[in-house]
């Protein structure tokens, strides 16, 4: 086996990595607000997404080949600058969702590959325009537009449903949640999906196994990535989905489902035109628009903003982690640089996994009360019921003491005690 032919096996397998952690990732885009509503069950919720994000994948290739042509000269790429750039956006993609941050897996990526570009070849070898019209315009645009439309949306919802009692509200407003969180799904599939078949398309012209006026990647390359986001998204990104379910905004049914179909005709739409789009940044938009035009709602503005200082900061970090690998692995050369860079990369998610394991987020505590923080008052979360809500406390005895409750969930009486 040649050098160039193990590096692209190496590059292949590293974006299918990438595209497994975008899913788990983006899990919440689609799900945390039906799974915060109550209108499916946790792990209903994650099967319903993988499944549509399978199927999305095979529906547009437009962002492949933006991805794959538009943002850097193709001409210039080698499978060592876009191993670079993929490590980049892993390690970004692990980082945020060990803090539960819903930052832009889309932008870590092309950040990751901007920075690895630069480090090789210098500025030239980055198409400027391309990042500003296909990148950073739509991505200001979208979140603004997601903002909007999600709360015009949840205000009407709510002008219309007035004099509609709140059960029936709510219990109407879940079945809707079933079809626009499928919706959101689906639309994330023809997005996401498509930004590492372009990474391998792109990674495919560099060796020289597909030509460089191709505009359609092969088909392995469509169903292996499919397969990879699916599974990730199956997996669930918990504590993504709880920072966007619980965090941000206390979500109710009909704020769920007006920020899920927001969500969904705008990722739609840029895919359509072949938009690099931040997926996060949408539906993150619409959730924070739902609680905008919710009268009464609580926003909570000091995590919106941390999550703005992440995006703002996405790019070029990304880029800075993709721009030193580049530099580790070419200094070092050959079979053992490839090998060393992945090695690191293994090394990095095995710690981050290890930290997120302190804490524990999982689809038995996910709808847990927010209490300020991420991770606070998780150990005292219960297992949610089936229509994903956790299980009422039991009531107290006629005699005004309150049952214990043991660590098995069983309640403890003083006439069965």
């Amino acid at each position: 086996m040649n050098l160039q032919l193990f590096l692209l096996i190496v590059v292949v397998i590293t974006a299918l990595v990438f595209d497994f952690t975008n899913g788990f990732h983006d899990t919440g885009n689609a799900m945390a607000t039906s799974i915060a509503s109550g209108a499916l069950a946790p792990k209903a919720a994650v099967t319903l997404s993988a499944v549509l994000n399978l199927v999305g994948a095979f529906l547009s290739t437009a962002v492949a080949a933006t991805i794959a042509k538009g943002l850097i000269d193709a001409n210039l790429v080698t499978l060592e600058l876009v191993f670079a750039g993929l490590v980049g956006g892993i390690v970004w993609n692990l980082l945020t969702w060990l803090l539960g941050i819903p930052s832009s897996s889309s932008h870590a990526l092309v950040g990751g590959i901007v920075g690895a570009t630069i480090a090789a070849v210098g500025l030239h070898g980055v198409i400027w325009r391309g990042i500003t019209s296909k990148v950073l315009i739509p991505a200001v645009i979208a979140a603004v537009l997601a903002v909007a439309i999600s709360a015009i949306s949840t205000s009407l919802v709510y002008r219309l449903a007035r004099g509609v009692p709140e059960k029936r509200t709510n219990a109407g407003f879940r079945y809707g949640q079933w079809g626009s969180a499928s919706l959101v799904s689906l639309a994330h599939g023809t997005n996401d999906a498509q930004k590492t078949m372009g990474v391998i398309f792109l990674a495919l012209m560099s060796y020289g196994a597909v030509s460089t006026s191709a505009s359609v990647p092969p088909l392995w390359v469509v169903v292996s990535c499919a397969v990879a986001i699916a599974f990730g998204t199956y997996l669930g990104g918990w504590r993504i989905i709880r920072t966007l379910g619980k965090g941000l905004v206390e979500i109710q049914s009909p704020q769920g489902m007006a920020a899920e179909s927001s969500s969904a005709a705008v990722i739609l739409l840029s895919a359509h035109f072949g938009y690099a789009l931040s997926t996060t940044q949408v539906c993150t938009g619409s959730v924070l628009g739902s609680g905008v035009g919710k009268p009464g709602a609580e926003v909570r503005w000091g995590i919106a903003g941390r999550m703005a200082v992440a995006w703002l900061v996405t790019l070029p970090l990304a880029g800075l982690v993709g721009a030193i690998t580049y530099w580790i692995v070419h200094l070092i050369g050959g079979y053992p640089g490839a090998i060393i860079g992945f090695s690191l990369l293994v090394a990095v998610a095995a710690a981050i996994y290890q930290q997120s394991r302190k804490a524990k987020v999982d689809h038995k505590n996910v709808n847990a009360e927010w209490e300020g923080s991420l991770t606070a008052g998780l150990d005292n979360a219960q297992e949610p019921t089936s229509n994903g809500k956790p299980p009422a406390p039991p009531m107290p005895q006629p005699d005004g003491r309150a049952p214990k409750v043991g660590t098995d969930g069983a309640v403890t009486t003083a006439r069965n005690s």
